[in-house]
């Protein structure tokens, strides 16, 4: 499934597939579940430890400089990190996106 940018991200248009190659290579090294709460709330389950965590804080902080529509939010321990985003409904298409990419990512990793 193919990712489309929103039109309201301001990450010049060059670096977006850079990013969506960020997000894809994420999802594939350490996702292990993903959870849709509703239309606007997306949690992903991430094995590892301090080095994921660092990773995840610093791909969704660079997220959040261009899309400031997504909420993220990080929580870790030594053995999983929870990622949970959510957006507004004007954007949930967006959320969308987002968990089909990281639907796809964990089908390939099986």
């Amino acid at each position: 499934m193919a990712f489309e940018v929103p039109a309201s991200c301001t990450l010049p248009t060059a670096e977006q597939p850079v990013r969506v190659a960020e997000f894809d290579a994420l999802f594939a090294d350490s996702l292990r579940a993903r959870e849709r709460f509703d239309a606007g709330h997306l949690r992903l389950s991430f094995a590892g430890g301090d080095s994921v965590a660092a990773a995840v804080r610093d791909l969704v902080a660079r997220e959040s400089t261009c899309c400031s529509f997504f909420e993220f939010t990080v929580s870790a321990d030594e053995d999983r990190v929870l990622l949970d985003v959510v957006v507004p409904p004007s954007h949930a298409e967006v959320l969308d996106g987002l968990a089909g990419m990281a639907g796809a990512a964990a089908w390939g990793a099986l």
